[in-house]
């Protein structure tokens, strides 16, 4: 029997709803929890698929899958691609496929671990920076400052004066930043995408956290979701949801590394939930019936073929 293993959160809605619509289908594979105790290096992998949700917050789990990934099993996401991936390189990558994407500036951090020695280990960063020069480059305030591999609209800031830039930044710690071009939308999108062709476009309010009922132009709609699959496929995410701020006319990709997306249903409203658990069920039992070759070889330049 084939099975699907689900790792998951304190999340509970999209979980159980996804298991129970895997196993009514009845098409000889079973979906169900993964439980873990420990896991013995090259040992086999008992799952055909493995939807992953959590493991950005419990590090085990993404060595576990980086070794179910080695024994043929096809994870949900790529461990390997998610470890690597931050806001910095998804806007240089934006910029390489032609998509899009706010002009980005990553920093040196304000903090670093013990051991680390300022006057010596640090000898290759210009110190002051131009933080005048930087912003300008950016064209100027407002800019934004958010961790490069934050999520959730955690340790965003809307800077609006070299004041504003300096308070924030010195907040961040030992988070790596990144500067970013502010974009004054007159529309907010947010995509779902799921198995790298299935777009789900919605109006949203980043202020308040709610989608709005969708009144794009045809046009608009088609190129979102067609930019959206090219970020998708580069990336190799097989759920992701991917933010737009429209300016103008033209989509800019503000947020694209959402690799454990929001499918609950108080969020996102019943149809989109449902949308969530039937689509990423439709992937995932293609994906155990029909199993991709085995990883043989880990090479970064087959992930950003787009």
């Amino acid at each position: 029997m084939l099975k699907i293993g689900v790792i998951v959160g304190r999340e509970w809605s999209w979980p159980p709803a996804f298991i129970d619509e895997v196993n009514k289908r009845n098409q000889g594979v079973i979906a169900e929890y993964v439980k873990l105790g420990g896991t013995p290096m090259n040992e086999p992998c008992a799952y055909a698929v493995i939807v992953d949700r959590i493991s950005h917050e419990v590090p085990y789990y993404r060595s576990y899958l980086k070794n179910a990934m080695l024994q043929g099993t096809h994870v949900v996401n790529n461990p390997f691609m998610w470890t690597a991936d931050d806001k910095f390189f998804e806007a240089s990558l934006a910029a390489k496929l032609g998509v899009a994407s706010p002009r980005t500036i990553a920093l040196p951090n304000k903090e670093y671990v013990p051991g680390i020695v300022h006057t010596e280990s640090l000898r290759n960063l210009v110190y002051p920076l131009d933080w005048q020069g930087l912003v300008n480059n950016l064209g100027g305030f407002p800019v934004i400052l958010k961790d490069a591999h934050g999520g959730g609209w955690k340790q965003v800031h809307v800077c609006r004066s070299l004041d504003d830039l300096w308070n924030s930044y010195n907040q961040s710690g030992l988070l790596t930043m990144v500067l970013q071009e502010f974009i004054q939308w007159d529309d907010y999108v947010r995509c779902m995408c799921i198995g790298r062709k299935h777009v789900l476009v919605k109006k949203y309010d980043p202020n308040t956290r709610q989608y709005l009922p969708p009144e794009l132009a045809p046009e608009l709609h088609e190129r979102i979701v067609r930019d959206s699959l090219t970020l998708v496929n580069a990336l190799g995410y097989d759920m992701n949801t991917i933010e737009w701020a429209i300016r103008g006319g033209v989509p800019y990709a503000i947020d694209f590394m959402n690799p454990a997306p929001d499918m609950d249903v108080n969020s996102t409203g019943y149809d989109y939930h449902r949308w969530c658990v039937e689509r990423m069920a439709d992937m995932c039992l293609e994906l155990a019936l029909n199993p991709q070759p085995p990883v043989k070889d880990l090479k970064w330049s087959a992930l950003f073929n787009a």
